[in-house]
């Protein structure tokens, strides 16, 4: 499974990727907006900032909801890097829009989708990744996780080539829980991903090594 980190925040994608297991970022509006980053151009430059940090898909989203605004967007998002995977809602405009960016070579992540109809579309019109939020999901008295293992199932069965992005992480046992399900990737805070290090018994072992080696 890959790990992306779902930020803007330029110092957590560093540190993150210092750990030598980062596969790439996502964003979104709110992310950006809580970096203080506003405007065409400052966002651009923030996006071209990320891919120079990080040698891996960076999700960057469209803020239009109409199809031609859409693909002029995403046109532009592209060229900002290679790397750039352009972030599509999961609407009726936004299929259109994933399906003339896959005709035309631009990698696609279709965001906010929350049923397995919803997955299948995103699919067939060739999006590169489909990001579930789970978090979300189990928000509203659903179980997220259960999605997951649903989609898996369905692009095992369909030989659907999308991978599952497992998306609105919000602890370490939701990515273990997702890796379980089959996610292709898992984006989540910096918080969750480093809570994957921590166990009482690991402390207990390692304070107990370091209490021998001063005797030796």
């Amino acid at each position: 499974m890959k790990f992306f980190i779902d930020t803007g925040n330029l110092a957590q994608i560093k540190e993150a990727n210092e750990l030598g297991i980062l596969d790439g970022v996502t964003t979104n509006p709110s992310l950006m907006a809580k970096e203080g980053i506003k405007g065409e151009e400052a966002i651009a430059a923030h996006y071209k900032a990320i891919c120079d940090l990080v040698d891996g898909d960076i999700s960057a989203e469209v803020l239009s909801t109409e199809f031609s605004a859409m693909v002029e967007e995403g046109k532009k998002l592209a060229a900002i890097h290679p790397n750039i995977v352009v972030k599509v809602p999961m609407i009726k405009d936004g299929i259109k829009a994933i399906k003339w960016f896959t005709d035309n070579g631009i990698r696609t992540n279709c965001t906010l989708v929350f049923s397995a109809g919803q997955a299948i579309l995103a699919a067939k019109a060739g999006a590169t990744y489909v990001s579930p939020f789970i978090g979300r999901i189990d928000d509203s008295g659903w179980d997220g996780m259960e999605l997951i293992g649903q989609m898996r199932h369905i692009y095992d069965i369909q030989g659907f080539k999308t991978e599952i992005l497992a998306a609105s992480i919000r602890n370490a046992l939701h990515i273990i829980k997702a890796a379980e399900a089959g996610a292709d990737v898992c984006t989540c805070p910096l918080d969750s991903i480093l809570g994957l290090l921590k166990h009482p018994l690991t402390d207990i072992g390692l304070a107990k090594f370091l209490e021998d080696a001063k005797k030796m």
